[in-house]
């Protein structure tokens, strides 16, 4: 089996969860203070809490903390490794399904021809 780059694989985890990937999505949007993310979710503080940091050691989001409030933020391109091994893994099923589709067309129009 392949070995892939630690990042990738911890970006995946931290992707895994739900609740991971509805906390990004709203990161998108601007940063965020932990009670602004935590306020969509039935779960306790400490849990949200739990969850960025997943999310930060997989270097997706950043934070800061001005006085009690603490603030996370999307990094930018964070997702661009994950997207582009998806897209490695995307063309050749591609590839195979033109080809295919292609054999699929002269299968059709040997037979039209008899």
């Amino acid at each position: 089996m392949p070995k892939y780059q630690p990042s990738l694989d911890r970006m995946f985890h931290a992707l895994a969860d739900p609740s991971r990937r509805a906390m990004v999505e709203r990161l998108a949007r601007g940063p965020a203070s932990v009670s602004d993310l935590a306020r969509p979710f039935d779960m306790a503080l400490p849990s949200v809490v739990q969850h960025l940091g997943v999310l930060e050691a997989a270097r997706i989001v950043t934070s800061n903390k001005v006085g009690r409030v603490r603030t996370y933020q999307l990094v930018t391109e964070a997702l661009t490794p994950a997207a582009d091994w998806i897209g490695r893994q995307r063309l050749p099923a591609e590839k195979r399904l033109d080809r295919l589709g292609t054999y699929l067309t002269n299968s059709t129009s040997k037979e039209k021809k008899k």
